[in-house]
């Protein structure tokens, strides 16, 4: 297989803050479909031994460097060793053409990221989930279908916000005129409501498939602006868009 040179930026360029509890570094890896794939690892400092891992992805058209590099930080904070990645065709990963999706090759995408945590030597290969964003939630349950090893998976979507949004719309007797400012508190609802809520069902769900104990995974929140713009992101790239 002809290894594929990526440009990877090194240093801290995400669209939050670095947590001093938990180390971090680029990796890559490659998928069946000969395509190398861009990561970042999280791993809680001073860990011992295998710990239990995850890979995140998404939402759709994003980057590692957005929000699914803040659950993968957070969850790192919290004892998982975590893998955030681009899927193929997307920000620092390779493949052509750039900013297309197929969900043949982002599911493998994800079966990918299961074999690269499953030979670390430090991660349990026993206790690996997978956790998709929005609509990489998506991709997420249908590689779990496949997918024997992944233990416990997570597609965290929105849920109520389009029906909300559309009921105050039809409520109000009114068109789309001056919706922006409805968007933006439903956006805020959406957020710290639907998104949020993603700790207490990975509770569950991990626990339930004893990924960890209790001890080992404690409620934490996430705050922040999920979808802060960033360079490597198809929207930042596509001309004429001023």
């Amino acid at each position: 297989m002809k290894e594929e040179m990526l440009i990877l930026t090194q240093e801290w360029d995400k669209t939050f803050p670095q947590s001093d509890k938990v180390d971090h570094k680029k990796v890559t890896f490659h998928n069946r479909y000969g395509i190398t794939l861009a990561a970042d690892m999280y791993i809680p400092k001073n860990a011992e031994g295998k710990l239990p891992a995850i890979a995140v992805s998404g939402p759709f058209g994003a980057v590692k460097e957005q929000c699914s590099g803040l659950y993968a930080q957070t969850l790192a904070e919290r004892g998982f060793l975590t893998i955030a990645f681009d899927p193929s065709f997307t920000g620092e990963s390779g493949g052509q053409p750039r900013y297309m999706a197929s969900p043949d090759i982002n599911t493998e995408d994800f079966q990918a990221a299961v074999d690269f945590l499953s030979v670390q030597d430090n991660v349990d290969a026993d206790r690996i989930g997978i956790c998709g964003i929005c609509g990489w939630g998506g991709m997420a349950i249908n590689t779990a279908a496949l997918d024997t090893r992944i233990k416990a998976t997570v597609a965290s979507g929105r849920i109520s916000y389009n029906k909300r949004y559309f009921e105050r719309i039809i409520a109000s007797g009114d068109t789309f005129d001056g919706s922006v400012e409805r968007l933006e508190v439903d956006t805020h609802i959406h957020l710290s409501h639907t998104y949020a809520p993603l700790t207490h069902l990975l509770v569950s769900i991990i626990l339930s498939q004893n990924i960890c104990s209790v001890n080992e995974l404690k409620a934490f929140s996430i705050k922040s602006s999920l979808y802060t713009n960033h360079p490597n992101i198809f929207s930042a790239k596509w001309p004429n868009t001023d």
